[in-house]
């Protein structure tokens, strides 16, 4: 890729938009995916009865608790990919066409 390419990619307004939103937007699914996981890490270390506590007969909350944790980042990965998919598409394609 030639320079004169690169620049007037780096420089067009589409591409510092689709920059920001897409930093942001993944900046905040990491923190709700790091509050979760680390909420969790943090009831074991600090506050294992928690986990202990039965559900049933068999089952204890730990369980649903960790599935909870491996279901939200299963979830938070199909929102990144729908709004990647579409309005991160949407840029791309604005900044392909800009520069052609």
């Amino acid at each position: 890729m030639d320079a004169q390419l690169i620049h007037r990619i780096s420089t067009n307004p589409d591409f510092v938009e689709l920059e920001s939103r897409r930093t942001r937007f993944a900046w905040t699914l990491t923190i709700i995916m790091m509050s979760i996981y680390y909420g969790f890490i943090l009831i074991i270390a600090f506050a294992p009865w928690i986990m202990a506590i039965k559900i049933g007969t068999v089952m204890t909350l730990g369980f649903p608790l960790g599935l909870g944790v491996i279901l939200s980042a299963i979830v938070l990965t199909g929102v990144y990919v729908l709004r990647a998919n579409s309005d991160f598409d949407r840029l791309t394609h604005r900044i392909v066409e800009s520069v052609k």
